[in-house]
């Protein structure tokens, strides 16, 4: 069973894909049976016991699967958001030329997003979270435009050193305690005698894992991708893939660093920078994709703030894991819900510039409805599923501010958290009344009638995707204490949290007052800030504009500068060292001696030629043997004619390799004499192999093979090396060795 939800969609890739070669209707069809077939078996684990299955023999260590309630939960989300989307997407892409690839990694993505939540080990989480990002690398470069190409590049580039840091935090993890299976963590980590390297390698694998999730300051893929990918799926991107990153944080924060209160203050920190930070970023775009994955990162944020809570609040955590878990499930359906919406927008117009929008979703009361309430749920709205998840996590807040109260510790960083928990909330809804308002209440001041004309803007199969999906979040939020109780009930064993102390009455007016201060926090911003700043006067109308600082992006800032010209003018000097042949020369001419006694062998057959001859005669005498025997003799004068042909290749092999790498390699290369550059080092032991060949025989006077063969290969590599030395591939491959030095260093530290 565990197999068939992890592979049956990768399976199933190649058969859609070829599918799609000949009939796109019937390709939809076939990816939405795939998705709603792996919905069905999620849902039917529900009914079955855990288990747990395991493949040995896969990159050394094998892959092990497992459920448990929080497993069986989230298959479930990442199932149903599959199928949603899919569905959706029938509509959407029926006017792209070129999306077959699309469906075929969109398979593959919902394999390994499966394998990443069943991971029994990290190793296992690991090798299929690589997999997860090179397979959704195609989303985000699917329209193959400028900006799409460089936006996947910081997508790649994140997730390969995010991997690579990650997987340096599991070799050290290994070494330290000798496992990495999920439940064996905690007591594995309490005996460990070296706590310092459990936070070396703690730190690594959260950077890992960090990066997907869109963790600060981590999180510059995300308002990059999203704007580029198809939006269906952006929808996934959001709301399933940054998840799989909460996880890897969740086994850490859950195992590794059960109850530890440095560990939980790191995460609360990093939670509260990502939510004000996400939101603010959300509130000054005026992209609606964009300002959806600015939301997004501030979500996170919330949810990293909840597992930094159930650090600090030790084994009375209930309230902080079942708001982390809930928060979870809900931003999953909110950004389903809100990105679907933003598809509809897209495949009607192809823009989503608020200006070129303005005005769409009048007299759409469908599209209207299911907006308003993922914006409503998403804003912490009473009576909907995201005033449930953050009222847990507000009161855990609340409560570790009690408890230190009592105990006579400082609380004002806890107050300051609170305020900054209530502020992000005030601001989400403050940029999701700005979309709203844009979409369906101004109009636009020139195709107004083009869009109120527009009644036909979706078809019955994506309107039914759109409304179930939009349903879920009222559902959840009237009967909270049944279904999202019931969650959260079924779902935190993976959280290892504490009993809840007492019930919890979301409507109390304790419970209210929080959302309702953000709400009204929300109300000063739109009115205050957004309709007065964000809104500029234009020609008798008025424009939303973007004030943020376009210097202040951290890609720009920091990152590429690092990566292209900080670290490898640090280690430049060492790389001139081989690039001028200062440090290769010595060994270069060693090398080349040796070649020269090598060829003087091979030259006149010294060495080849007797071995050779000797194997002739043997085959010769052998036929000797068999005399006139007419079975045996032709098959003996076969033998002889192979041992003849074998001895000769054998005798001529180094001409046979040379020519080899002539006719291959350096087929397309520069004429020998193109620039006249005659004294190379290369050229010059390419002579004087030359000169030695003549000496032998094996060469004609005035030909000059090895010396042009050697000047075009240095050439050719000079070039290359000047075409890639201010690549993002050079700059990771830099990156690369300064992270193995670092791992290098530490195990001779430790050792």
């Amino acid at each position: 069973m565990l197999y068939g939800l992890v592979f049956f969609p990768m399976i199933m890739s190649l058969p859609v894909w070829l599918i799609g070669k000949r009939h796109k209707k019937a390709r939809n069809i076939a990816a939405a049976a795939v998705t709603l077939l792996e919905l069905a078996m999620a849902t039917a684990l529900l009914w079955m016991p855990d288990m747990n299955a395991s493949i040995g023999g896969v990159a050394g260590l094998g892959i092990r699967l497992e459920t448990d309630g929080f497993r069986k939960v989230y298959l479930i989300v990442i199932a149903f958001l599959w199928s949603m989307t899919m569905l959706l997407g029938n509509e959407y892409f029926s006017h792209y030329e070129t999306c077959n690839r699309y469906y075929f990694f969109n398979l593959m993505t919902l394999g390994a997003t499966v394998g990443v939540f069943l991971a029994a080990d990290l190793f296992t989480a690991l090798i299929f979270f690589e997999i997860m990002s090179f397979t959704s690398y195609t989303w985000v470069i699917q329209e193959e435009t400028d900006s799409a190409i460089k936006a996947a590049n910081t997508y790649l580039a994140v997730a390969v050193i995010g991997g690579l840091a990650a997987l340096m935090g599991i070799f050290l993890l290994q070494d330290q305690l000798h496992t990495t299976a999920i439940s064996e963590l905690y007591n594995a980590a309490k005996a460990a005698p070296e706590k310092g390297c459990l936070y070396i390698a703690g730190a690594c694998i959260l950077f890992g894992f960090g990066a997907k999730a869109g963790m600060f300051p981590l999180h510059i893929w995300l308002p990059k991708a999203h704007p580029v990918a198809p939006a269906p799926a952006s929808a996934l991107l959001s709301g399933l893939l940054t998840k799989s990153g909460i996880f890897g944080i969740l086994v850490l924060s859950c195992n590794l660093f059960r109850n530890d209160p440095v560990w939980g203050s790191v995460i609360l920190c990093l939670g509260l920078i990502t939510m004000l930070l996400g939101a603010l970023l959300a509130l000054f775009s005026i992209d609606l994709k964009r300002t959806l994955a600015c939301s997004s990162v501030s979500q996170i944020g919330f949810i990293l703030t909840g597992i930094g809570m159930m650090g600090l609040l030790g084994a009375e955590n209930a309230l902080a894991a079942r708001g982390t878990l809930l928060h979870m499930l809900n931003h999953s359906l909110f950004k389903l819900v809100l990105f679907m919406s933003a598809a509809v927008v897209y495949m009607n117009l192809h823009q989503l510039d608020l200006n070129d929008i303005r005005g769409f979703g009048r007299k759409k009361p469908l599209l209207m409805i299911t907006f308003l309430l993922g914006a409503a749920g998403i804003g912490g709205v009473p009576l909907l599923n995201g005033y449930v998840s953050k009222t847990l996590l507000h009161e855990s807040i609340v409560e570790f501010t009690e408890i230190l109260h009592e105990s006579g510790s400082p609380t004002f960083f806890m107050h300051a958290a609170e305020w900054i928990f209530l502020i992000s909330g005030g601001i989400t809804v403050a940029y999701m009344t700005k979309l709203f308002v844009a979409l369906f209440v101004e109009k636009h001041p020139s195709r107004q009638a083009e869009f109120d004309a527009r009644t036909k803007y979706m078809n019955p199969v994506s309107a039914f995707a759109l409304l179930i999906s939009a349903i879920a979040l009222p559902a959840l939020g009237v009967t909270a204490n049944i279904s999202m109780n019931a969650i959260a009930d079924l779902g935190t064993d993976f959280f290892r949290a504490g009993a809840l102390e007492h019930s919890v009455h979301y409507l109390s007016w304790e419970n209210l007052r929080g959302g309702l201060i953000s709400i009204l926090i929300g109300a000063a911003l739109y009115f205050g800030v957004v309709r007065t700043v964000l809104i500029r006067k234009k020609d008798g109308g008025s424009e939303y504009v973007n004030l943020w600082p376009a210097w202040l992006d951290l890609e720009e800032l920091l990152y590429r500068p690092l990566l292209l010209k900080w670290l490898p003018g640090l280690l430049g000097p060492t790389a001139a060292l081989f690039g001028q042949n200062r440090l290769t020369a010595p060994a270069a001419n060693a090398v080349v001696k040796a070649g020269e006694k090598t060829a003087m062998l091979f030259g006149e057959n010294q060495l080849t030629a007797p071995a050779a001859k000797a194997v002739v005669r043997a085959g010769e005498e052998t036929a000797k043997l068999f005399g006139e025997n007419r079975i045996s003799g032709p098959a003996a004068s076969a033998l002889v004619r192979i041992q003849e042909i074998a001895s000769h290749a054998f005798s001529d092999l180094l001409d046979a390799a040379v020519f080899l790498l002539r006719k291959i390699v350096f087929k397309k290369l520069i004429p020998p004499d193109a620039d006249g550059e005659r004294n190379t080092l290369s050229y010059r032991i390419g002579r004087s192999i030359d000169r030695i060949a003549v000496r032998q025989g094996t060469e004609k006077e005035g030909e000059r093979r090895y010396a042009n063969l050697f000047h075009r290969g240095t050439k050719t590599l000079k070039d290359t090396t000047r075409s890639i030395s201010g690549t993002l591939s050079f700059a990771l491959l830099f990156l690369v060795l300064a992270i193995t030095a670092v791992f290098i260093y530490i195990i001779i530290m430790r050792g």
